[in-house]
């Protein structure tokens, strides 16, 4: 299923805010770019196939994703990168009680059905 441009524009964002944290060059980003438009594909083609899946059931999906990009981005990042990419993806955000995947929508159960 093909991302409307509100998608895209999500992707960039993530995508510019991973490149910030992990200080990735134009080839990973690139790299990146393509996983996290997949990712976010396969999680909205998961909706429309699910339409009363739970809010468990949406994790559950996501985190397939989030560990296939995962099985991807370890052929590209550095191990200081990696490190950073694992940690941006597990630590609670300051303040918000919510986990890091919050930042980055394409590998984040969110509720807007």
């Amino acid at each position: 299923m093909p991302l409307t441009n509100d998608q895209r524009e999500q992707v960039a964002n993530e995508l510019k805010k991973f490149a910030s944290d992990l200080n990735l060059n134009d080839d990973q980003k690139n790299k990146l770019r393509g996983f996290l438009e997949q990712a976010k594909e396969k999680v909205q083609a998961y909706r429309v196939a699910n339409p009363n899946a739970s809010k468990a059931d949406m994790v559950k999906a996501v985190a397939q994703h989030r560990d296939q990009i995962r099985e991807q981005v370890v052929k590209f990042l550095t191990p200081d990168q990696l490190s950073r990419w694992d940690s941006a993806l597990s630590t609670p955000q300051q303040g918000t009680g919510t986990s890091g995947p919050a930042r980055h929508p394409s590998i984040a159960v969110r509720e807007n059905r």
